[in-house]
């Protein structure tokens, strides 16, 4: 197939494009390379791409709505997977129209290129975060998700709302991907695997917030893309059981779908940090510090529809996965 892989040169984007080369796939790669974090990064990601048969870059912003509309006239996507964003919780509280731009005029950009172009089967990254105030454990797609506690999460949030909205006019098949942190080689470096790794190992504290009482169901990022990868395959359809009396979040009786995917196994902060030590050979100094604004003390996925849809969920477990990223960073920063 032809697909569309926005945010090619990103964590996740890299990755996939990687898994859909191997396969065959002739992919289209898309991303703006703005300086969020380290372009140096976003370029090698790219470079590894770059070589492969069936691979084209193209350096453009989701936002820009005619640039848009010429590449998916121009291209003819059969499939698209769309995982460009402006991420971070906490970047939201201090730049708020980027995510604006990105995740919501990008989105919606995205939305009229999937529409007006026949496309298949448009696969988009959602976010556990979409999940806010909730506290009922395990997070599931059943329950309701409007109390969102940071903008980022609103604009995942009104991503959902976008697209069922496109699924009932329009027909468009569209699934939504509720990713829980994601980690893992070339990762980004404002998460906190990257961040702990590089202060452990130059010898500075790391900020360990909520005083440690935080649990995250970490998920390895290969896990991630064959879930993508296997949700792309499958289309996603109108649920002729669904009752609009009822209005489960979870399906419609519109082509749209969303779904958790998370390892389903949430890890205390601490337990992570002593992964990570164990991996790098040395203890870090924790620097307790509160809760930060836009922040939930813990995630925990429900993937229960995830693994009925496909037969498949996140299995790899955290002191592997911890591992694979410390060799990675060693190798990739020479240490």
């Amino acid at each position: 197939m032809k697909i569309l892989v926005t945010g090619a040169a990103g964590f996740i984007g890299m990755s996939t494009a990687l898994r859909l080369l191997a396969r065959g796939d002739q992919v289209v790669g898309v991303d703006n390379l703005n300086d969020y974090y380290e372009v140096s990064l976003k370029e090698d990601r790219l470079q590894r791409l770059a070589s492969l048969a069936g691979f084209s870059f193209v350096k453009l912003d989701i936002a820009d709505r005619v640039g848009i509309e010429k590449l998916f006239a121009d291209q003819g996507f059969e499939r698209v997977i769309h995982l460009a964003a402006q991420a971070g919780v906490r970047y939201s509280l201090q730049n708020p129209h980027a995510y604006v731009d990105s995740n919501l005029l990008g989105f919606v950009n995205i939305l009229e290129g999937c529409r007006h172009n026949r496309v298949q089967h448009l696969v988009y990254a959602s976010s556990s975060s979409v999940y806010g105030g909730n506290t009922r454990m395990p997070f599931s797609e059943h329950d309701s998700v409007d109390h969102p506690v940071s903008l980022y999460a609103a604009t995942k949030k009104a991503n959902e709302l976008m697209a069922h909205t496109y699924s009932h006019l329009y027909r468009l098949p569209t699934t939504g991907l509720r990713f829980f942190t994601v980690y893992g080689p070339w990762g980004r470096p404002d998460m906190a695997i990257f961040l702990f790794t590089k202060a452990i190992l130059e010898g500075r504290p790391i900020d360990v917030f909520n005083y440690g009482r935080m649990q995250r169901d970490f998920t390895y990022v290969d896990d991630i893309v064959e879930g993508v990868i296997r949700v792309l395959d499958r289309t996603a359809t109108a649920n002729t059981d669904y009752l609009p009396d009822e209005a489960d979040p979870a399906t419609s009786n519109a082509p749209y779908r969303v779904f958790n995917i998370g390892n389903h196994q949430p890890v205390p902060l601490l337990d992570f940090i002593g992964a990570l030590e164990d991996a790098l050979g040395k203890v870090a100094e924790k620097r307790l510090l509160p809760m930060q604004d836009g922040d939930v003390p813990a995630t925990y996925a429900d993937t229960a529809l995830l693994a009925d849809w496909l037969g498949f969920a996140p299995a790899t477990s955290l002191k592997e996965g911890v591992g694979n990223f410390v060799a990675w960073y060693r190798d990739y920063y020479r240490l």
